[in-house]
Parts: structure tokens; C-alpha cells; sequence
């Protein structure tokens, strides 16, 4: 990597949101009345390239993923044009659903997902190929989320992923990859993880995701030690830099000689309007350090303030600040 490097391409999950708020959430055979609905644009690749557009830090964000040619594609392509970012490396598929995710929104509280994967299921390594082909001088390669992108996830003779695959022409080209888990319930969720981690440099990931991974059991969002053997698991098993495994009140940035704990400010339950997106708004806060080449800790702490931001927002592309205003 040269200090010529600029950008970030966010490759993976393109979805569309319809999120509805509900005061709590159903029994079996009972009925919710939705309080609130709105559309947005959700999944990793996406909240990230939209979150690091509104933080404004000047380089390049190039969105790659792909869509159906269908309505809620042309929701993707609006939002994505309506905050300045380019659209060609987002691939419309005729007769394919674009991935979209019924949100239940229990204000103050937590939110269940219904999932159509659509076009997500489409994206492979040529796609990838072509994406950093369009943007050769990036800087950082950003793939989420790993186990829901069926063909990257596919397993090789080799004993490696597809996703590994794409990430090592990342690598190749020059960039420093960066992995995001999702709280899936594949039955294949470990060995797909350590089967990915080789071509990783830096991996984003929860407590949940990071106990289904590892089989190392973490009692919880302030379990130090559960999160240090989860992490210390990971980055044994390859990672080229770390890992950075954070809970809604600890983050634990771990390498291989060293590690950070940073505390989380809680944020009065008052105030949170929807808890969708704010892991992604985290990893965009941490992205733009890792890009400007900061410190752990001004990066965990813009993490920490994108996510905030987020909590108070209904969508989770929502009220991200600019670096300007920060």
C-alpha cells in the first residue's frame, strides 16, 4: 500500500428496509399494531458507503454490490445518487428481486429481521473482480456481511471461501481487506468464518457473532474475558492485523502484541429511536480511521459517535453527521 491510496469500496448486502415500529412483539398467532413505517436502505455494503459519504472524509466510496431492476432498485439507485455516490459497480439483475428485510422496530428496545435475499445471492467474485478493477487506488476493501452472500460463501476444494477468493484480489490489487459478520443462524457459521479469516486483515464483528464463531462462550456485552478469547481465537487463526469485536457497551480492538478496551457512553433509552444499523455505522466511524491511518482509540471513538447518531435516527442510514460538524 502506497500513501497514493484513496478510497474505499464497500462490497456486499444491498437491501431495502421497510422497517415498522411496534410497541412490542407478538405472540404466537397475535397481532402487533405498526405504529410508524418507512422505507430505507440497509446491509452492510450499503450502510457503510452511505455512512462514509455523509461523513464527508474526502476520498473516494464506491459502492459494489448487486440489485434487481425492480423498484426497490431504483430506491437503492436514488438514495445512492442523492448522496453523491457513483452507481455503476451496482449490478441490475432483470427478474430478480433486489434483497429487501421486513424490520420490527420495538422503539427503546430490540428489532427482529425478515429476510428475502434476492439479488444478494448473485454476487460473486466476478462482480468483486470488476469492482476493484473500477477503483484500483483504494486504499481498504469492505465485505459485509460474510453468511449471507451464498456464493461467497461457498467452500472450496481448498478449504477456502469464495469470499476469500474475492478478497485476495483485493489484497492483491493492493488494499487492505476489511470482513463484517451478521447475526445469522447458519448451520455452517464457524467453519465459513475461519475459512474466510486468511485473506482478512481487519474483522468487525459483535459478542454473539463472535461466540457463534469461535465456540468460545461470552456471557454477555460486558464479558471481558468471554470477548478477549473469542478475539484472541480469531486473530490466531490468521487475521493479517485484528479484529475489532464491540457490544453495545465494550469495544475490544485486538492484535496480535496488543490490545484496547474502550467503555461505551450509554445513551438514555429515551433517546434511542431504532437500534437498525448502528453496528454498520460503528465499522463506517472505524473505517474512516483505519483510512486517515489513526489511532485505536480516535477511531473506536468516532465509531462510538456515528453509532449514537444512528440509535437516534429510524432508519439506519439516518442523521449521520459530517466530519465538519463533528
Amino acid at each position: 500500500m502506497t500513501a497514493a491510496r484513496s478510497g474505499v469500496i464497500c462490497a456486499g448486502n444491498w437491501i431495502v428496509d421497510i422497517v415498522h415500529d411496534i410497541p412490542a412483539y407478538p405472540a404466537e398467532s397475535n397481532l402487533a399494531v405498526i405504529s410508524d413505517e418507512r422505507t430505507g436502505i440497509g446491509g452492510g455494503a450499503a450502510n457503510v458507503a452511505l455512512n462514509l459519504a455523509a461523513l464527508g472524509g474526502g476520498y473516494p466510496v464506491l459502492p459494489l454490490g448487486v440489485i434487481g431492476a425492480d423498484d426497490h432498485g431504483d430506491t437503492v439507485i436514488a438514495v445512492c445518487g442523492a448522496a453523491g455516490l457513483p452507481v455503476a459497480s451496482l449490478a441490475r439483475r432483470p427478474g430478480v428481486a433486489t434483497a429487501h428485510t421486513h424490520v420490527m422496530n420495538v422503539t427503546g428496545a430490540s428489532r427482529t429481521f425478515f429476510y428475502h435475499p434476492g439479488a444478494n445471492e448473485h454476487l460473486g467474485p466476478d462482480a468483486i473482480a470488476a469492482g476493484v478493477a473500477a477503483l484500483p487506488e483504494a486504499r481498504l476493501f469492505y465485505l459485509g456481511y460474510l453468511t449471507l452472500l451464498p456464493r461467497l460463501d461457498a467452500i472450496g476444494p481448498d478449504g477456502r471461501t469464495e469470499a476469500a477468493r474475492a478478497l485476495g484480489q483485493a489484497r492483491a490489487a493492493g488494499m487492505t481487506t476489511c470482513l463484517d459478520l451478521v447475526s445469522s443462524e447458519s448451520a455452517r457459521y464457524a467453519e465459513t468464518v475461519f475459512a474466510t479469516l486468511p485473506e482478512v486483515d481487519w474483522l468487525f464483528l459483535n459478542e454473539i457473532e463472535a461466540a457463534r464463531a469461535t465456540g468460545v462462550a461470552i456471557a454477555g456485552e460486558t464479558d471481558r474475558d468471554g470477548m478477549a478469547g473469542a478475539a484472541g481465537a480469531l486473530v490466531g487463526a490468521g487475521l493479517g492485523k485484528g479484529c475489532i469485536l464491540h457490544t453495545p457497551q465494550l469495544t475490544l480492538w485486538k492484535e496480535r502484541d496488543r490490545e484496547f478496551w474502550f467503555e461505551v457512553e450509554p445513551l438514555p433509552k429515551s433517546e434511542i429511536v431504532s437500534a437498525v444499523g448502528a453496528g454498520d455505522a460503528f465499522a463506517a466511524g472505524v473505517l474512516h480511521g483505519l483510512h486517515e491511518g489513526w489511532a485505536p482509540g480516535a477511531s473506536v471513538r468516532l465509531g462510538h459517535r456515528l453509532a449514537a447518531a444512528c440509535l437516534r435516527a429510524p432508519t439506519a442510514i439516518g442523521d449521520i453527521p459530517s466530519l465538519d460538524a463533528l
